[in-house]
């Protein structure tokens, strides 16, 4: 039964990291304005800020599962963990945008952990237990993903606390988890070191992964997926305060509500998705999410109401887990076994791509305007459901 504790200890991991990154994504608009920056310089910066803190993360993705499989899996999940409650330190400590600026990029340093937790729970779960603990494991980040926005959102719009204590309660709650897993995490067995260097290790992944014709389509796919999602996100919490300018207390609790709603109702749909590509294929509901994932971004242009904007950020949502889940379903059934590892391992990458892009390209289509940006965003999902069709 050592899987158990292993899957409770990464599914506590997997939800603390979704709890305290969603403080970012949802509240940073409202972060930058408390450090008095002039509201027409807040948008673009929200974009920069967005696709900067993904830039130094993407060089070392193929390094992690290789070190991982050299120094073990623990060592890599606690780095993550430990970089993630220092760049919280330093938010709560920030009075300036460049402070913020400096925490935000520690991001690229603290990526590359779920794929070497996917492994290690492959590596303890028996194999007729496999897809519940991987599906427990996800429900861990979808509960995180909910909450944070809502929690966060409830404790400053009530006075609680200010975004600066947000941001140091998500350290402390990062840096327990750390602890968590240097005191119990008992990683599983794991094959042999492979020889060689890391960098050429790192390459041959590249290169086995990215000559695939199955892989080069699904992660084009998840990629326009992403960067249709990634162009707008980083904005959605100004179009909140669009329709709500009241004090920032107030426009932090409505914003925490939109979308931590929204993650609830989605988590909850989003096994009917699963429940669909079981029954008709993996490909009609892929197509579908995006559809549903731009009509909704577009959708957003138009609504003048809180209640309208959950029920769209609702769709987003749904969408685009829902593509996320038919896009690692295929990548598991049509890659052959000796790569699958190391595609796995690398599924994230496009996600990774797509957030530098999008948020460059939302920081400037947003100097003319919201609406510039949902549309631009809409289009480049639909653009990613031409492509799985």
């Amino acid at each position: 039964m050592v899987w158990v504790p292993v899957l409770v200890l990464l599914g506590i991991t997997s939800f603390v990291e979704a709890f305290t990154f969603n403080h970012v994504g949802r509240f940073l608009p409202l972060y930058l304005e408390s450090m008095g920056l002039p509201a027409a310089d807040i948008p673009p910066l929200v974009g920069l800020l967005g696709g900067a803190r993904w830039v130094f993360g993407l060089p070392l993705i193929p390094f992690w599962g290789v070190w991982a499989d050299r120094f073990g899996r623990k060592p890599v999940i606690v780095r993550s963990a430990l970089i993630e409650a220092a760049m919280f330190f330093i938010l709560a400590g920030a009075r300036d945008p460049l402070g913020a600026g400096a925490a935000l990029l520690l991001v690229g340093f603290q990526l590359g952990n779920t794929g070497v937790m996917l492994a290690a729970i492959r590596a303890t779960a028996p194999p007729g237990m496999l897809a519940r603990a991987i599906a427990l494991f996800g429900l861990g980040a979808s509960l995180g993903q909910a909450l944070g926005p809502l929690v966060g959102g409830l404790l400053v719009g009530s006075g609680v606390t200010d975004l600066h204590g947000l941001y140091l309660l998500d350290g402390v709650l990062s840096l327990g988890a750390a602890l968590l897993l240097i005191l119990f995490l008992r990683e599983g067995p794991r094959p042999p070191a492979p020889p060689g260097r890391a960098a050429d290790l790192a390459r041959d992944a590249l290169r086995r992964v990215f000559t695939a014709r199955v892989t080069l389509t699904l992660f084009l796919v998840m990629g326009l997926a992403q960067l249709g999602t990634m162009i707008a996100t980083p904005f959605l919490p100004l179009v909140v305060q669009r329709l709500d300018r009241s004090a920032g207390a107030s426009v932090a609790t409505d914003v925490g509500l939109v979308f931590g709603l929204s993650a609830v109702v989605g988590a909850l749909l989003s096994p009917f998705g699963g429940w669909l590509g079981d029954r008709f294929g993996y490909r009609p509901p892929l197509v579908g999410a995006c559809v549903l994932s731009g009509v909704s971004l577009a959708a957003m242009t138009g609504l003048n109401d809180l209640v309208s904007l959950t029920l769209a950020a609702t769709g987003l949502g749904l969408g685009g887990a829902t593509a996320r889940a038919m896009v690692m379903a295929l990548l598991a059934t049509r890659v052959p076994e000796d790569r699958r590892t190391v595609t796995l391992n690398l599924s994230l990458v496009p996600s990774y791509a797509a957030g530098i892009s999008g948020g460059l390209v939302g920081a400037v289509l947003v100097g003319g305007g919201l609406a510039w940006v949902l549309l631009a965003g809409a289009a480049v999902a639909l653009g990613a459901a031409a492509a799985a069709t």
